[in-house]
C-alpha cells in the first residue's frame, strides 16, 4: 500500500514521505485498519518488519482525532530514548513528546504538559502510584516488547500497568507490540485485541548452521567457502566485512566478549581500508576527550574500536554503549561481539548474525540450552534494510550430530509460549501493596477481581491462586504495611504509602525499618548503612569467588557496625551475607575514592556494573532517609551526607565543591590539593590560575568561574578596580 491510499491526514503523509518511507510492509498494511479503528491490536511480527510505526499511526491519528495523551511503555531506558526520537518527527503536527525514566519517587508534574510521553514500565508503574490526574486522559496505551511479560523481572510490573488500565479506564486503546511468540493468540483474548501475526520480513532471513568449511541453510542450499587456515569464526566475519557488511556475533558470557573481540580485531584490521581507519580514529578521539578518569576497561574497549571491533555486554557504561551502537549504526564499526542482552535493546541491525554459544551456565541448572525464542531474538538483527537484499544468521557446530540438533530444534523448531511471573512472591506482595496503598482494591474481594483481571490469571485458575494471594496479605499485614479497618476493608499505613511510592520491595523496607531501628542504640558507621542497603532483596549481590577471602577478613574486623545481625558461620546464608558485604565494600571504595580502574579490578566488574550498583544503591539510601525520619530523625543528616557521597563517589570533605556543574570527584580533589577547600576559595582567583591546574583548563576554568557569578578574570578584576581608583 502506497502512503497516499492510507486513510490519514495529509500532513500525517507529508511527514512519513519526507522520511522516505512511501509505502507499507504487508503486516503493516494489515494491522494499520485495526489500530486507525480504535481497536486493541497485538502486533506479533519479526524485527525490523515496521512494528512501531503503526504504532506512531495509531497515536497521532487518534490524539488528531480525539485529543487527550498516548503512554508509550519500553522496557529499556536506551530504548526510550530511540522512540523518543522517533516520536519527535511528529511534533511539526502540534504535539509535545516528553520522555521520563528517571526518578521513581516523583510525579513528574512537568509530564502532564505533554501529549505523547515515552517511558520505562517502572516509571509508568510509578507514575500510577503516585495517582497523577493526567492518566484519565491517556487514550492510546503502547506496549513494546509485550514478550517480556515473560521476564522474572520486568514482567510483572508490565501486567500490572496492562491491568490498571483496562481497569481504570476500558476505553483506553491498547497497542502492543511483539516478537513472534508461540501463544500470541492467548495474549489477543486476554487484551480483548484484534492479532496481526506475520513471518514477513523486509529482509529476507537466511537462517544456516555451519560445520567446517561449509554452511547448511534453511532454504536448502549448502554453501561451501573459504578452508584457509582461518578459524571458522574468523572466516565468517572476514568474509562478510570484506564484502560491505558488518557482523553481530553473539556469545554466553562477558568474559567471552572481551576475549573474542580482542582476537577478531586483528584479523579485521587487516582488511579495513584508510577511510574505516580514519573514521574510528575520529569516533575514538571524540570520546578521549569527554573522559576525565580513564580505565583499563576504556583502554582495551579502545583499543579494540581502533581494529574496527567492540564488545558489547552489562559491564559497559551508558556513554560505552552509546558509543559503540552510534559507532555501528554509522558503519564505523564493522563488527561487535555481545552478550543476549543486545539482542532485546535498540534497533542494530547486522548483514550478517554469529550465534556461537547456544548454552548458557546458570547457578541453579549449570550449562542449559537458550530458549528458541531468544535464539530467533538474536538472528533476527540478520539484515540491513537499505544495505542488504538477505540477511544471515547463522550457528557454529562442533560435529555432524550437532549439526542436526541445531537445525531441527533451533531453526526449524517453534518458539516457545510465554508465561506471567505475577505469581512470584516478592512481585505479588509489592503489587498488592501498591493497589491498596493507590485505594485501587480495598477488600479481598476486589483484590481477587483485580488479579482475576491479570495474564496471570487468564493462565490459571483464580480459585488455585487464592492461597497466594492470602499469604501476601498475611505479610503485609503482620509486618504492619496494611491494616484492617473492618471486617473486609484494607487500608496502607503511612509505612505502607511510603513503601509503595518509594517503589521498593516491602522486605527492604522491613529490613531497613529494623536497621533504623537497631540504630537509635548505638554508634553507626557509613559500612553499617551501606550493608543494610546491599542486603535488601532490590540490590543484587556481586557473585562470591573462591579467591575473595579478604571479605571474610573484614566481616570478622567489622563485626560490630552491622544493623542486621550477621548468620552464624558456617550457615547456608552465611554465604549471602558475604556477598552483601562485598557489594557494600565496593561502595565503600567508591565513596572513599578509589579510581574507577581499581574497583574493576578489584571487583571483576566493569565501569557499567559499577553504576548500576552506585544508581541502585542511591536509591536505597533515598529510601534509608525517608524511613529515618518515621523511626531514628538522628540520622538523616549523616543519612544525606553517605547519599551525597554516593552520587558522586567521593569523601564528604569534597561534597561543597563537586556540587558545581562539570566538576566531578576527579577534578574535586585536584582542587582540594591545590588548596581550594570550598566553593568560596575559588573566588577571586584568576582564570589562568585555575586554567593551569592540572584536568581544569580553560573551558572548566571558565564554567566555574560563571557559576560563582564571576564571568571576568581575576585579572581583569584587578585592572577594573585599579581604573576606578
Amino acid at each position: 500500500m502506497k502512503v497516499e491510499d492510507i486513510p490519514l491526514k495529509q500532513e500525517i503523509i507529508e511527514i512519513l514521505k519526507e522520511h522516505g518511507i512511501n509505502k507499507l510492509y504487508p503486516p503493516q498494511e494489515k494491522a494499520l485498519p485495526f489500530v486507525l479503528d480504535g481497536k486493541n491490536t497485538v502486533l506479533s511480527i519479526p524485527t525490523a518488519s515496521g512494528k512501531s510505526l503503526i504504532a506512531y499511526l495509531g497515536i497521532v491519528n487518534k490524539l488528531l482525532n480525539e485529543g487527550g495523551k498516548a503512554l508509550y511503555i519500553v522496557p529499556l531506558k536506551a530504548l526510550a530514548h530511540e522512540k523518543y526520537e522517533e516520536l519527535l518527527l511528529f511534533e511539526k503536527l502540534g504535539f509535545k513528546v516528553g520522555i521520563s525514566t528517571g526518578d521513581l519517587d516523583d510525579s513528574d508534574p512537568h509530564l502532564s504538559r505533554f501529549d505523547i510521553i515515552v517511558c520505562t514500565s517502572e516509571k509508568a508503574d510509578s507514575l500510577l502510584r503516585h495517582r497523577v490526574s493526567w492518566v484519565d486522559k491517556i487514550k492510546v496505551l503502547v506496549v513494546d516488547e509485550i514478550h517480556l511479560i515473560n521476564d522474572p523481572d520486568r514482567g510483572p510490573t508490565l501486567e500490572v500497568i496492562i491491568s490498571h488500565f483496562k481497569s481504570l479506564n476500558p476505553n483506553t486503546q491498547i497497542i502492543a507490540l511483539s516478537a513472534t511468540i508461540k501463544n500470541a493468540t492467548e495474549l489477543s483474548i486476554w487484551l480483548d485485541a484484534q492479532l496481526v501475526q506475520s513471518d514477513w520480513r523486509p529482509v529476507k532471513l537466511r537462517e544456516g548452521v555451519c560445520y567446517k568449511s561449509s554452511i547448511k541453510f534453511d532454504d536448502g542450499k549448502i554453501i561451501d567457502f573459504d578452508d584457509s587456515d582461518k578459524k571458522t569464526l574468523e572466516k565468517l566475519v572476514t568474509d562478510s566485512i570484506s564484502n560491505g557488511g558488518q557482523v553481530l556475533v553473539f556469545v554466553n558470557s562477558r568474559r567471552s566478549t572481551v576475549s573474542l573481540a580482542g582476537k577478531l580485531g586483528l584479523e579485521v584490521e587487516k582488511i579495513l581500508s584508510d577511510k574505516d581507519k580514519k573514521n574510528l580514529k575520529k569516533l575514538l578521539d571524540s570520546r578521549k576527550k569527554q573522559l576525565s578518569e580513564q580505565t583499563s576497561f576504556d583502554k582495551t574497549l579502545f583499543l579494540n574500536l581502533g581494529h574496527g571491533v567492540a564488545f558489547h555486554n552489562a559491564g559497559l557504561s551508558s556513554e560505552h554503549r552509546r558509543l559503540v551502537e552510534n559507532g555501528f549504526k554509522e558503519r564505523i564499526i564493522k563488527c561487535i561481539v555481545a552478550t543476549p542482552t543486545l539482542a532485546a535493546g535498540v534497533n542494530i541491525p547486522a548483514q550478517r548474525v554469529i550465534i556461537r554459544d547456544l548454552w548458557r551456565y546458570d547457578p541453579n541448572f549449570g550449562m542449559h540450552p537458550i530458549p528458541i525464542l531468544e535464539y530467533k531474538q538474536q538472528a533476527g538483527r540478520a539484515g540491513r534494510p537499505r544495505y542488504d537484499k538477505f540477511g544471515e544468521a547463522i550457528t557454529i557446530a562442533k560435529n555432524e550430530r550437532q549439526l542436526e540438533e541445531i537445525f531441527n530444534n533451533y531453526i526449524l523448531g517453534e518458539t516457545e509460549p510465554i508465561f506471567s511471573k505475577l505469581g512470584n512472591e516478592s512481585a505479588l506482595r509489592m503489587h498488592l501493596l501498591a493497589a491498596i496503598a493507590t485505594n485501587f482494591v480495598k477488600d479481598i474481594e476486589g483484590i481477587y477481581k483485580f488479579i482475576d483481571s491479570t495474564f496471570y490469571a487468564y493462565q490459571s485458575d483464580i480459585s488455585t491462586l487464592k492461597n497466594e494471594i492470602d499469604n501476601a496479605i498475611g505479610f503485609l499485614l503482620n509486618n504492619g504495611f496494611i491494616e484492617q479497618i473492618n471486617e473486609k476493608e484494607y487500608m496502607a499505613t503511612l509505612l505502607g504509602n511510603r513503601t509503595s511510592s518509594l517503589y521498593i520491595d516491602p522486605l527492604s523496607a522491613l529490613q531497613l525499618k529494623r536497621a533504623l531501628e537497631k540504630s537509635c542504640k548505638r554508634e553507626s558507621s557509613s559500612l553499617s548503612f551501606l550493608h543494610a542497603v546491599c542486603s535488601t532483596p532490590d540490590v543484587k549481590s556481586l557473585y562470591l569467588r573462591s579467591s575473595d577471602t579478604w571479605v571474610e577478613e573484614k566481616a570478622e574486623f567489622s563485626r560490630g557496625e552491622f544493623l542486621l545481625d550477621p548468620p552464624f558461620t558456617g550457615s547456608d546464608d552465611y554465604e549471602w551475607f558475604l556477598s552483601d558485604l562485598k557489594t557494600a565494600s565496593l561502595v565503600e571504595d567508591w565513596i572513599n575514592e578509589m579510581y574507577e580502574d581499581g574497583i574493576v579490578n578489584k571487583y571483576n566488574v566493569g565501569p557499567g556494573d559499577i553504576h548500576n550498583i552506585v544508581e541502585k544503591v542511591q536509591w536505597l539510601l533515598h529510601a534509608t532517609r525517608e524511613f529515618a525520619r518515621m523511626y531514628n530523625f538522628d540520622c538523616v543528616t549523616d543519612i544525606n551526607d553517605l547519599l551525597m557521597r554516593v552520587e558522586y563517589g567521593c569523601k564528604k570533605e569534597l561534597l561543597n565543591l563537586v556540587s558545581l556543574k562539570g566538576i566531578g570527584r576527579i577534578r574535586a580533589r585536584t582542587l582540594f590539593n591545590e588548596g581550594f577547600k570550598t566553593i568560596n576559595d575559588l573566588r577571586g582567583v584568576p582564570l589562568k590560575r585555575l586554567a593551569q591546574i592540572k584536568t581544569i583548563g580553560d573551558g572548566i576554568a571558565k564554567s566555574i568561574k560563571s557559576q560563582i557569578g564571576e564571568s571576568d578574570s581575576g585579572e581583569e578584576k584587578e585592572l577594573s578596580e585599579f581604573i576606578k581608583k
